[in-house]
This record gives C-alpha cells, structure tokens and sequence, in this order.
C-alpha cells in the first residue's frame, strides 16, 4: 500500500519540509483592510521529546528578504530600512527556550524572536495536525500555531498617519505557521571492526 500510515510516537529529530510549510503574517493596513504575506526562504529543525516535553526544542532562520506580499512596491518597502533592513539584518531567528505540552494535540512554545538585531520572547500554541509515514518511508509530522505580536517591540516603527485618523499599518502582527518536518533518518550502526587486511 503505497497510502500514508498514521504514527503514534513522533518523538525525534526534524527537519523543516520548507516545500510544504508556510511563515506567514499578516496586518491590518489603513485600518480597514488586512495585508497578508510570508517569507519563502528560511531553514530549521527541532528535537521533539513525547515523554519529557520540555526537551523538546526548535531553531528556525528566515531570510528577510524572501518577504512577498504580493505587491513589489510594498514589498521594496518592508526589505528597506523603514522596516527590515534586509541589508544589515538579513536573518530573523526564531530560538525555543521552553516547551511545554497542554494536551494529546497542543504544545505551548517559547522562544527568543530575533528581528533587526533585537530579541523579544513569543509564546506559540502549536496544534498537531497528524503524523504519517509517506510512500516514500519518511516520517512526517505537521503543526498549526499563530502569535500575535506587536512590532514595535522589535523597532519596527514606520507608519503613517491617515487623513481620517488611524495609521496605515497595523502595530499588532500575527504571526501564523503552517509546518511541515521530515523526521532525520536513524543514525546508522557503526560497521563492525572488520579482522585483517
């Protein structure tokens, strides 16, 4: 059967699938509309531990300029200085410091946010949204998770007013994750010494 087989312990060692996962945002923009975008280059890993949770731990870098939102000029605008500053800080970091379990489905996420050289705690509640073993052999997992974040925290202050009061672009930002890992292959055993030349 060439199907997918669920798996009960996911416990291991993972690799972002970065074709099948998503690190997106998005913002309410002139008060009334919302801007939703994403980066499309990053790489990361994690360790996940089923019995003791708080061994588990993650790290992801995303390139900063690999942000789109579909609209070039605006996108110019978030790599430039006002925002991201791609040139100077190419790299957001996304390191865990605490994993926690609440229950079957849901792990509560800590880590250190990296972005424009300034470090911030966020709290992400990841859903599992299943496990498998592919047609392929490979063990893969996924997970949904979503952060509300306030950019000024990070220095990210650009805007602009409105004539109708407001500003242009939202202070508050959610962050939304669509992950999808590849568990590492086992280690291979060491070959026996062999005897002789």
């Amino acid at each position: 059967d060439a199907g997918t087989v669920a798996v009960d312990d996911i416990a291991g060692d993972y690799t972002l699938d970065i074709t099948h996962t998503r690190i997106g945002f998005s913002a309410r923009h002139a008060m009334v509309t919302t801007v939703r975008g994403q980066f499309g280059e990053f790489e990361g890993g994690a360790h996940l531990d089923t019995t003791d949770p708080s061994a588990s731990s993650a790290k992801v870098s995303i390139r900063a300029a690999s942000i789109s939102t579909g609209q070039a000029d605006r996108d110019a605008h978030l790599r430039s200085a006002d925002f991201f500053d791609v040139e100077t800080f190419p790299e957001l970091t996304f390191v865990t410091t605490a994993v926690t379990r609440t229950d079957a489905t849901t792990w509560t996420v800590t880590g250190d946010l990296t972005i424009k050289g300034v470090t911030n705690p966020v709290t992400i509640d990841f859903e599992s949204t299943g496990s498998a073993r592919d047609p392929f052999g490979n063990l893969r997992v996924g997970f949904e998770g979503a952060a509300t974040i306030n950019r000024k925290d990070w220095g990210l202050t650009w805007n602009a007013a409105l004539e109708t009061g407001g500003v242009l672009v939202s202070e508050k930002i959610k962050l939304e994750f669509d992950v999808s890992a590849i568990a590492a292959p086992a280690e291979p055993a060491s070959p026996a010494a062999s005897g002789g030349a």
